[in-house]
Order: structure tokens, then C-alpha cells, then sequence
């Protein structure tokens, strides 16, 4: 049952499933897969044996040599943990699609299909499934409450970036040329969650399938509870230098759940000093302090415990003991986790830009786009009129790109080409007989005499300052993609969608239009790569040079 089965195009999936010491719980795990509605000979199944010193393995053999019309197969390796399991679980299958779950889960009978439906789409990578449970104890109860509340915010998104293990789906291809999940992440925490952003940080098309149910088996205690979380917290403080982006927001995580975090911290640092000020009264005041968190903390529970109330109000009254234990496991966790990972970054990942750069980068694109707004706005006015005179339709273009880790947004430009131009540009170009995902025209007959103006003077490009208030764009950056040329990207392009695009960027500094594509990216990826708030002022100085002089300007 360890032979590596070469890859069999007609199986619609692999399922993987990590297991370490689940003699237990395995056999209920197999027998859901045993009976999802897809024929057993439409998928395999792989167990991988994490190093088990119970009887895991002698539980799967003999479930396999009673379910002999089951693709099954059993791999071990030593104890290495989850993320690594489900990698060598990977490598070994023999589908183009990969679904997960945990040992601990039971897919519901169409789990298989409804994880699978979305990958009808090409654009689509992976998939994300849902929890349910049979359990009726009140903690349990809670933890499911806790991920419906979550799922009821991904219904409402096109596009997630946050998908668990315990249902998951990803195409193999691309699963396995971004290195599947990191192994430093020893035991099941946020490897998941890592993996997640590093796709969505390309890109990569992630979607929530929220008929794609498995049964759980949730923490049935409080200390259950407690540790998990806490290991969560822990795990997310590394996993947060590598990606500081996603301290703002995910997809998954609540925004009210960090507030939480905070606000309990400051009441606990209230109460010490309060207490104290029954010796010293000065420090009375903290009691002020201790009283404005405490009030602060349950009034952001509200909501949610509304929802509680609607299933029961025990689990309600239970609910405000157990957003605190929430609070304060992460919290210190995650404390735990910045003081165990000071120093240095362990592994081979590093930030696109740091945390302290994201910031003063901000800073200085809110900065200088009050400031280019202001002294661009005359002159708008006056392109508006003779854009106007010169041809009919808008002032303005609206067009969809795509941004920061593949978000799409409207980038708002002065029109320079006929109205017409998007439906005209089947007749010019061949797409799909290009040899780069990027194209350029010599002498576009599409645009306008006042166009070609407001182009050779970069005037066209003065409402994106609008797009950089908004938190769309950057003042420097890459250039923004159109969406159809980002779907001709191979893996190798994505890593340019790391960072916000640019109203100017190392392209226009360095030749522009002038470029190939190959040239153009080779310089954006350096400029990602070798990051520097000094190399955007650099950048940003050489701008109006670079405009004066008008070299690719088309």
C-alpha cells in the first residue's frame, strides 16, 4: 500500500488525509469518503501515517482490506507534522485535483462533487468547505456558531483568500509550483492560512464553496479550547512578519475579533494599576481606564451575541465567557509567538515589504496624492473641455485592473481613444497568437488627436490620484494589468501582483512602452524584490524627467 500509483487522468480527485495518533476517529473519516455519491472508481483516497505510534496504521489496513472496491492507499513517514503530510500526500497523487480533510472529519455523501464544481472554471484554483456537527454540548455549539458567523461574511465576496484544510480543494499543478504548505509549521495551526495568502498574494482565483460540509468533532472543553487557540495566535505572529499585509484584513478573520484582542489587553493592564491606586490614588484614575475597556469589550460582543441568542440563550450566556477565553488565548499567543520569533525570520520566506515600510509607504501616497490632486485639478479641467471639443463620449474611462494580490479595482484615467476602443481591439490584435500575455500598437488608430496630447504629458494618468487615495494603487509601483492579459500570466508573472501598482514605477523611469514585456517585468520583479523606500523616492524624482522627455510614450 506504499507504491506511488502513476498519475491517472481519469480520476476526478485525490482526497488526502493527515493523520497522527487517530486509530480512533480514522475508520468514521473513511467510511464518509467510502460513501460520497461520486463512484469509488472516480477518486482515490490517500492516507498519510504521520509518524503514529498508535495503531493508525493497522487501523487503515484493515479498513482498506474490508472496503477492497476502495482506491485507497496508506503512506507513512516520520512525525514531521500536518503541513508536511499533506505535501508528500500531494506529490503521491495521481489527479489534477487535490481536495483535503482532516482525520478528525466526516465529508457529508456530496461533499466530492460540491468541492470539485467550482474547478469547472479555469480561473479558479482553489476552494473552500464548511463545517457542521452533530455535537449538542454547549461548547461545541459555540465553536460551530464562531465559523458560521465567518461564513456568513465569505457568502457575501466573489473571491476569498482564506481556505481551511479541514475542506479544502487546490489544483495539483499550481499547488505543487508554489511548494504546497510550509513545513515549519510543525503542528496544525496556520500552515492553512499561509498557504492561502501566499496563492491570493498571485493572484490566484479562491472561492468558498459552502455546500462542500464536513462533520467535526469541535473542542468538547475549555482548555481544548484555550490551547488551540493560543497555538493559533502563536503560529500567526511569524506567519504575520511574512505576510503584514494581512494584519489589516482576510477574508476569515473578523475585524472585531483584533479590536477584542486590544481592548482586553488594556483592561488587563488597567486592572494591575487600578488595584495598586488603593495605596497610591493617583492611580485610581486606571479605574476609569478599567471601566471604559470592560464596556468597550462586551458592546463589541453585542452582535455576535445576538446571533447566539437566536440559536439559544444559554449558549449566549455562554458566549460573553467565551469571547473573552478567545480574546486572551490568541492574544497571548500571539505575544508568546513576536517574542519566540524576535530577531530573525525562521525559514526561507521573508516579507514583500515590512511592516514599518507598508506604513510609511501609505503615508506617503496619501501625502503626495492630496498634493497631485491639488495642483493636477486645474489642469483636468481644462483636458475635460477639450477632450469634449475633440471627439464624443465621457471625460473620463473607467477600466477594470487588477491589484494588489489579483483584487480588481476601476482605475479612473482621462479618455484619450474613441469610445468604441475595447470593441475595436478584436480587429487589431490576435490574442491568443501572442507570444508575451502583454501587447503594444504602434500608432493605435484608436486614439484620439487630443489623446495622443494627453499621453505624451502623462495628463491621462492625473485622476489615479484618486485611485492611490483610495488605497487602490500606490504613487510607485508596478504597472496595473488589465484583467485579460493577467489571465495569460504564468506563475512567474503573478509575483509582480505582490504589491500595489504604481502611478509611476520602474517601467516609466526606464523606457516605458519602449519595453518589452519580458524587459518591463524583469525590472518590476527587481524592484519587488530588492524593495526600498529610498529606490521609490528615487523613482518618483526621475518621473518628471521621464515625462519632459516623452521616450515610450504611446
Amino acid at each position: 500500500m506504499n507504491a506511488t500509483k502513476s498519475a491517472d487522468t481519469k480520476l476526478l480527485c485525490s482526497v488526502i488525509v493527515p493523520v497522527y495518533n487517530g486509530a480512533r476517529v480514522i475508520e468514521r473519516c473513511l467510511d464518509a469518503l467510502a460513501g460520497q455519491r461520486v463512484a469509488p472508481c472516480g477518486y482515490e483516497i490517500i492516507v498519510v501515517d504521520d509518524g503514529s505510534v498508535d495503531d493508525t496504521a493497522g487501523t487503515v489496513e484493515g479498513w482498506a482490506a474490508r472496503h477492497p472496491d476502495i482506491n485507497l492507499r496508506l503512506i507513512r513517514q516520520p512525525n514531521q507534522g500536518p503541513a508536511a503530510a499533506r505535501n508528500h500526500g500531494a506529490r503521491c497523487a495521481g489527479s489534477p485535483l487535490l481536495l483535503f480533510t482532516d482525520s478528525d472529519c466526516a465529508p457529508l455523501p456530496g461533499w466530492i462533487e460540491e468541492m470539485s464544481a467550482p474547478f469547472a472554471d479555469p480561473a479558479v484554483t482553489g476552494a473552500k468547505g464548511t463545517y457542521v456537527t452533530g455535537q449538542t454540548t454547549l461548547i461545541p455549539r459555540f465553536v460551530q456558531a464562531e465559523y458560521e458567523d465567518r461564513y456568513d461574511r465569505m457568502r457575501h465576496v466573489a473571491q476569498i483568500d482564506f481556505i481551511d484544510t479541514y475542506s479544502a480543494a487546490y489544483r495539483r499543478e499550481i499547488f505543487l509550483e508554489i511548494g504546497g504548505f510550509d513545513s515549519i509549521f510543525t503542528t496544525a495551526s496556520v500552515e492553512d492560512q499561509e498557504f492561502s495568502f501566499r496563492l491570493a498574494q498571485k493572484g490566484y482565483r479562491l472561492v468558498f464553496a459552502p455546500g462542500a460540509q464536513v462533520s467535526h468533532l469541535h473542542d468538547s472543553g475549555l482548555s481544548e479550547y484555550f490551547r488551540r487557540k493560543y497555538f493559533i495566535g502563536f503560529w500567526k505572529a511569524l506567519m504575520i512578519r511574512w505576510h503584514p499585509e494581512r494584519m489589516v484584513q482576510d477574508s476569515h478573520t473578523p475585524q472585531v475579533l483584533k479590536l477584542q484582542i486590544v481592548l482586553l489587553a488594556i483592561l488587563l493592564g488597567c486592572v494591575p494599576l487600578a488595584l495598586l491606586g488603593l495605596v497610591w490614588s493617583p492611580l485610581l484614575w486606571f479605574w476609569l481606564g478599567t471601566g471604559l475597556a470592560a464596556a468597550a469589550f462586551f458592546a463589541t460582543t453585542v452582535p455576535f451575541l445576538a446571533k447566539l441568542a437566536r440559536r439559544s440563550p444559554a449558549l449566549a450566556l455562554v458566549g460573553v465567557g467565551m469571547l473573552l477565553v478567545r480574546a486572551l488565548a490568541l492574544g497571548s499567543g500571539y505575544l508568546m509567538g513576536t517574542i519566540h520569533f524576535a530577531g530573525t525570520l525562521p525559514g526561507a520566506r521573508q516579507p514583500v515589504i515590512p511592516g514599518w515600510k507598508r506604513l510609511v509607504k501609505r503615508l506617503m501616497d496619501i501625502t503626495g496624492a492630496l498634493i497631485g490632486l491639488a495642483i493636477s485639478i486645474p489642469f483636468v479641467a481644462i483636458a475635460a473641455i477639450v477632450i469634449k471639443l475633440d471627439s464624443p463620449g465621457p471625460v473620463f474611462f473607467r477600466q477594470r485592473r487588477i491589484g494588489e494580490n489579483g483584487r480588481p479595482f476601476q482605475i479612473i484615467k482621462l479618455r484619450t481613444m474613441v469610445v468604441d476602443a475595447e470593441e475595436r481591439l478584436e480587429t487589431l490584435v490576435d490574442l491568443n497568437s501572442l507570444s508575451e500575455p502583454a501587447f503594444k500598437l504602434l500608432h493605435d488608430p484608436r486614439v484620439t488627436r487630443v489623446g495622443r496630447i494627453l499621453r505624451r504629458t502623462s495628463l491621462d494618468e492625473a485622476p489615479q490620484f484618486y485611485n492611490v487615495l483610495r488605497g487602490d494603487m500606490s504613487l510607485v509601483g508596478p504597472r496595473p494589468e488589465e484583467e485579460r492579459i493577467v489571465q495569460r500570466y504564468q506563475d512567474h508573472h503573478r509575483r509582480r501582483l505582490a504589491v500595489k501598482p504604481g502611478m509611476t514605477g520602474p517601467m516609466q523611469v526606464n523606457g516605458r512602452a519602449d519595453l518589452t514585456f519580458s524587459e518591463r517585468l524583469q525590472l518590476e520583479l527587481d524592484y519587488i524584490d530588492h524593495y526600498s523606500l529610498r529606490r521609490d523616492v528615487e523613482i518618483l524624482l526621475r518621473t518628471v524627467p521621464a515625462i519632459l522627455h516623452g521616450n515610450g510614450a504611446r
